[in-house]
């Protein structure tokens, strides 16, 4: 009776194993960049091998907003160093009001970028995760 409990407890953690296995090949990053294949599933049974079938519609879909997230990651780091560039005109500006004007539009429109690529990036997630 205890052998079969301690046997049936190694089957279910031997089945566990892969699963986390894959959790971490799906997590994988390139520079800080999530992978384009970042929402295909993985076949745990074959060492977590990426599932690329185009003939099934959905991976097409899923592979297209892998791509769309890693390029509002890419404008979420450009509206980023936009802040950074505006706040140096701004501490450059020597108090011009042209040049404070310049600065503080390229902040703000920046900040509104960023918050615009967080939401996008958020509806991307959801909707690939949903598919």
């Amino acid at each position: 009776m205890l052998n079969q409990l301690i046997l049936s407890t190694l089957k279910i953690t031997a089945q566990a194993a892969p699963a986390a296995d894959c959790a971490k090949e799906q997590a994988k990053t390139f520079f800080g960049l999530p992978v384009w294949y970042k929402y295909l599933p993985l076949d745990p049974n074959a060492n977590c091998a990426i599932n690329v079938d185009f003939s099934h519609p959905n991976n097409v879909w899923l592979v297209l907003l892998g791509v769309i997230d890693i390029l509002l990651r890419v404008a979420g780091i450009a509206s980023v160093v936009f802040v950074m560039y505006g706040g140096f005109i701004y501490i450059t500006s020597q108090g011009e009001p042209e040049h404070t004007k310049k600065a503080k539009e390229i902040i703000f429109g920046a900040i509104i970028g960023l918050m615009i690529v967080l939401l996008a990036t958020q509806v991307v997630s959801f909707v690939a995760n949903q598919l």
